[in-house]
C-alpha cells in the first residue's frame, strides 16, 4: 500500500534563516518523486519534515490525507534511508532487513520468513546469511532497501542514498531502485543534487533554490520548457543570451542581444519590453553549413573541443560571459580547427525559449 502525501503553506526556519518557504506541493500514491537542487536548497529539510524528525514552523504535511502535527517519526507511515545506511556489521543480512520486525515482536520464523521475501524482491536470495562486511556497495544499499520495506511503510523516503557510490554502481543502482519502486508500488521519495537520477528515474521531479520550489514536472518537462532561469541553468548545460524581450507573437517571441537578434519560444511571464534571457541546449546547436538551415544565426570563433568519445563538446567564443558550447556527434574534422577559425553557429527558434531576467544555478 502506498499514501499520497500533501504539502501545504509549509515553511521552515531555523532562527532568521529560512530554509524552505511556502512549499504547496501533493506527491501522488506510488508516485517515485525527486526533490532536486544544490546543497543548501532546502530538499532534505522537506524530507525531514515529511518523516517527522523536524516540524514545520508554518504550513501542514499530511500524509495519506491525515495531518501529521505532533506525530513522531515512529508513528509514521514512513521509512527513510539516509545516505550512511546504517546496517548493522555484526548481524548476518537477514537479521539487518527484519530488524523493524523484531523491534515490533514478531517472531524469528515469521521474521526469516518476509526477510526472505523481501531479498527476492531486490535479487540478494542468496546472501541472507552472508555477513554485511562481505557486501558490495550497491548491495549493501538494497539490503538497506528490503530492511526499509520490511515495516511495510506507505512512504519510502530516500535522502541522497547514492552519493557513495562510484559512477558505473550508481548508474546500475538507479535502475535497481526504479525496478524496485515499480514492483512494490510504494511511494518513493528521493533526494538528489545529481539531474541525471532525478531524470531516470522519477515520474515527476521539484527543482529547489535557496527554500523555493522552483518548478514541478516531468523530467521532459523540467529539462525541455524549464520555468525559470535557475531551472534552465542547473538542469543540463544551457547556452544564455541575455537581452530584450523585442515583440512577443502568439508562442514565439523575438530578443534582442549583444550577440544579435534571435527567435524563439516564449517562456513563463516573458514580457515585450522587458529584461529576458535565451536558453539553447548545447545539443540544438548547430555548426558550420548545417548552421545556414536555421533560423537564428551566431558569428563565433572555434576555441577548443572536448572529445567525449561518440559526441564532441565544441566551445567557440561569441562575446558571451562564457563560451558557446555545440554537442555534436563525433566529427575528426571538429578536432581539427585552429584556435580562432571562424565557425558558423546557428539554431532553430522551436529549440530554444525566453524567459525573464533572473537569478543562474552557481556553475
Amino acid at each position: 500500500m502506498s499514501q499520497e502525501v500533501a504539502l501545504e503553506g509549509v515553511t521552515r526556519r531555523f532562527g532568521e534563516f529560512v530554509a524552505v518557504r511556502n512549499v504547496d506541493l501533493t506527491i501522488r500514491a506510488g508516485e517515485f518523486f525527486s526533490f532536486l537542487g544544490p546543497s543548501g536548497c532546502g530538499k532534505t529539510t522537506i524530507l525531514r519534515m515529511i518523516s517527522g524528525f523536524i516540524e514545520p514552523t508554518d504550513g501542514v504535511v499530511r500524509i495519506g490525507g491525515r495531518d501529521m502535527r505532533g506525530i513522531g517519526p515512529n508513528k509514521r507511515p514512513t521509512a527513510l534511508i539516509f545516505q550512511n545506511l546504517a546496517l548493522f556489521p555484526l548481524m548476518p543480512v537477514w537479521q539487518n532487513v527484519a530488524f523493524g520486525l523484531e523491534v515490533r515482536g514478531v517472531g524469528k520464523a515469521e521474521r526469516r520468513k518476509r526477510a526472505e521475501e523481501l531479498l527476492a524482491i531486490v535479487e540478494l536470495s542468496a546472501s541472507a546469511d552472508k555477513q554485511v562486511a562481505d557486501l558490495s556497495g550497491g548491495q549493501k544499499q538494497r539490503v538497506a532497501i528490503a530492511r526499509a520495506l520490511a515495516v511495510e511503510p506507505q512512504v519510502m523516503l530516500l535522502d541522497e542514498p547514492l552519493s557513495a557510490l562510484d559512477l558505473k554502481l550508481r548508474q546500475h543502482m538507479r535502475a535497481e531502485l526504479r525496478r524496485i519502486q515499480q514492483r512494490t508500488g510504494v511511494t518513493f521519495i528521493y533526494i538528489t543534487h545529481d539531474q541525471g537520477e532525478a531524470l531516470t528515474m522519477s515520474d515527476r521531479v521539484g527543482v529547489m533554490s535557496q527554500g523555493v520550489l522552483q518548478q514541478v514536472g516531468t523530467p521532459l518537462e523540467i529539462y525541455n520548457d524549464p520555468a525559470t532561469p535557475f531551472v534552465a541553468s542547473f538542469v543540463g548545460e544551457a547556452n544564455v543570451f541575455a537581452g530584450t524581450v523585442a515583440q512577443t507573437n502568439g508562442t514565439m517571441a523575438h530578443i534582442e542581444t549583444s550577440s544579435g537578434t534571435f527567435k524563439a519560444r516564449v517562456g513563463r511571464g516573458a514580457r515585450s519590453g522587458e529584461a529576458a534571457m535565451l536558453f539553447v541546449r548545447p545539443e540544438h546547436m548547430r555548426l558550420g553549413d548545417a548552421a545556414s538551415g536555421t533560423a537564428n544565426h551566431v558569428t563565433a570563433s572555434f576555441s577548443h573541443a572536448e572529445f567525449e568519445g561518440n559526441f564532441v563538446n565544441v566551445f567557440c567564443d561569441g562575446g558571451l560571459r562564457k563560451p558557446m558550447m555545440a554537442q555534436t556527434r563525433s566529427d575528426p574534422r571538429l578536432l581539427g580547427l585552429a584556435h580562432g577559425e571562424a565557425l558558423p553557429m546557428g539554431f532553430d527558434a522551436a529549440d530554444a525559449v525566453i524567459l525573464p531576467q533572473g537569478d543562474l544555478a552557481r556553475e
